[in-house]
């Protein structure tokens, strides 16, 4: 049998999934039941990659930066954005670097130039 990466969340709603079986690999004994999973299974690939490359460079951002050509505002903005995911936030979310993160995306995606994004980025909330 093949394996899979665990998927986390329901790709038809976004929920959360569970596991109801458990399998051995080589002798194929099977555990039943409803299994949770790890709030790191919550992570999505991109995020997981981010992760390990963050874990490499032992958490040193300037470091991040080298290794995935990100800035410090990307990277600081991908590293809370896993860090809301795995729920090891403040309780109160930083809607600043929300919005960062949103534009930086935008600028990803192609959908805003960078001028532009440097225009919303200095724009006083």
């Amino acid at each position: 049998m093949k394996e899979m990466p665990i998927v986390g969340r329901c790709p038809a709603c976004g929920g959360t999934l569970a596991v109801r079986r458990l399998q051995c690999a080589d002798c194929e004994t099977a555990v039943e039941g409803l299994f949770s999973l790890s709030r790191f299974d919550l992570l999505l690939p991109g995020q997981v990659s981010f992760l390990e490359t963050f874990l490499r460079a032992r958490g040193n951002i300037r470091e991040v930066e080298r290794l995935m050509g990100l800035s410090y505002p990307a990277v600081r903005a991908r590293l809370d954005q896993v860090l809301r995911v795995l729920k090891l936030d403040s309780d109160e979310v930083d809607a600043r670097s929300h919005g960062h993160l949103e534009v930086l995306d935008a600028v990803e995606r192609g959908d805003l130039t960078v001028d532009k994004a440097v225009e919303a980025l200095r724009r006083p909330d």
